[in-house]
């Protein structure tokens, strides 16, 4: 993503100068911008990405208060810290109520400007991040559209692209949960037969004996209770898809019949004598090793390899997180739309701790996760002591070091969670900053800095590489 910059604004050129030289020697990847006024300032807003501005209480013409108003107006995620001279009480808590991110006294001292900044520049960075994939859902096209931000999933997309448009029977690998049954509808979709049905069939949701007579259909007087003729699905899928979910999970018999229907396209319903063609193409899902079941003789041979024609393996979340940001907005959208609310957001930080779990039950464990914040949310943000309560930490963290300013405690708190994010990251890198920086969104001059401020030992991350 393009970096962004820092704009100082304040009339008096000496001191404005003092600070441009104390940020440029700190921050030294990031462009500082100045201005001497109000109006050179939102000029500066209008044509610059600026992430963090630092602006004056006290200036003719536009003052601090109603820069930091029409910035806002601008970009809602611009962090403005207000510097004062008069360091009043009513003066911080006027510009903190009109949105401020913090403010500073002067004489201003270097390191709580440092920190300041800093804070405050993370802060930028996720939100940005956030409204970047907020983006990207509002162009997806529907429930069934395949976007994704990991390498892997990309390849994937690419390998069911190609797949789709040949017709051939396909076999989908992957964990419970990892999103099988979704990639086979995009398959699907992406088919020539896109225009004609798409139907699943969970094997082993249905008893054995009534397996044959859902797939093969039935005549009038097969078996008791058979009081009409009635289509299978190889023939109400006709011309179109059948998905068969566990495939691994069916009994030998059915084996036999589903390898001669693989065989001869043909469907002879229980009970009669006739058989019937139908073009439909199948695409079996499985979270089993079925070669192993193959040596263990509970799979035919003969059927794997017809299914086998094209196979498509779905990794675990846990080797895409990159994936779990734009996952959790769309079911969050999802949830809101089956529930008829009205659209919800995600606080960065909560954002940032859900895309860290390793979630073992992959994607179907995640929409259940997120769809049990938006149940339990009571208000349009959710935010990380929601997913305590949903987790059932039901008492809150107390405050650090017991009661203290709000301002302090949040700083102890996000700090825990900083470091925690990216020594977990840095597992997963090998302590490969630009690596890093690439799955989190954060410049990597953010990174070097949070490393610095929290004392990280990366070179222990680094030393199995």
């Amino acid at each position: 993503m393009k970096a962004f910059s820092i704009l100082v604004v304040d009339d008096e050129k000496d001191f404005l100068e003092g600070i441009i030289r104390n940020l440029e020697k700190k921050f030294t990847q990031t462009k500082i911008l100045s201005a001497t006024s109000g109006d050179e300032a939102l000029h500066l807003l209008c044509r610059k990405e600026i992430g963090v501005m630092l602006s004056d209480l006290r200036m003719p013409g536009i003052s601090g208060h109603d820069l930091l108003v029409k910035g806002l107006e601008q970009n809602p995620h611009l962090c403005v810290i207000m510097i004062t001279g008069y360091g009043t009480v009513e003066n911080a808590v006027k510009a903190l109520k009109k949105g401020a991110w913090d403010f500073i006294t002067k004489p201003v001292e270097r390191e709580a400007l440092y920190h300041t900044v800093e804070k405050a520049m993370e802060h930028y960075a996720l939100a940005r991040e956030n409204k970047r994939l907020q983006t990207i859902i509002k162009t997806l096209s529907s429930d069934l559209s395949v976007h994704f931000e990991s390498k892997a999933m990309k390849q994937l997309q690419e390998k069911i692209t190609a797949i789709a448009v040949t017709g051939y029977t396909v076999l989908v690998t992957g964990e419970s949960g990892s999103g099988k049954e979704y990639i086979a509808k995009n398959i699907h979709k992406l088919s020539r037969r896109k225009n004609d049905s798409c139907h699943t069939l969970n094997c082993p949701a249905i008893p054995e004996q009534l397996l044959e007579s859902e797939l093969f259909g039935h005549v009038k007087g097969a078996f008791t209770g058979a009081e009409k003729s009635r289509d299978g699905f190889f023939l109400s899928a006709d011309k179109g898809t059948l998905i068969l979910d566990e495939i691994g999970d069916i009994s030998p018999a059915i084996q036999v019949k589903l390898l001669k229907f693989l065989q001869d396209k043909e469907v002879k319903p229980v009970g009669s004598s006739k058989s019937k063609t139908t073009d439909v193409r199948i695409i079996a899902l499985t979270n089993q090793d079925l070669e192993q079941k193959i040596l263990d003789g509970s799979f035919r041979q003969d059927l794997y390899y017809r299914l086998n024609v094209l196979s498509v393996n779905v990794p675990p979340l846990r080797e895409r997180k990159e994936d779990i940001p734009l996952l959790v907005r769309k079911f969050i959208l999802k949830t809101c739309r089956e529930m008829d609310i009205a659209p919800m957001e995600i606080d960065p930080v909560a954002l940032s701790c859900l895309s860290r779990q390793p979630w073992p039950g992959n994607v179907r464990e995640l929409l259940n996760y997120v769809r049990r914040l938006v149940v339990f949310s009571n208000s349009k943000i959710i935010d990380p002591a929601l997913i305590n309560l949903v987790e059932g930490k039901l008492d809150r963290p107390s405050l650090p070091h017991g009661h203290t300013l709000y301002k302090n405690a949040k700083k102890e708190v996000l700090d825990i969670f900083s470091k925690n994010y990216l020594t977990n990251l840095f597992d997963h890198t090998k302590g490969n900053i630009a690596k890093t920086s690439r799955i989190s969104g954060l410049e990597r001059a953010s990174i070097q800095k949070i490393i610095k401020r929290l004392n990280i030992d990366i070179s222990r991350f680094r030393a199995g590489r």
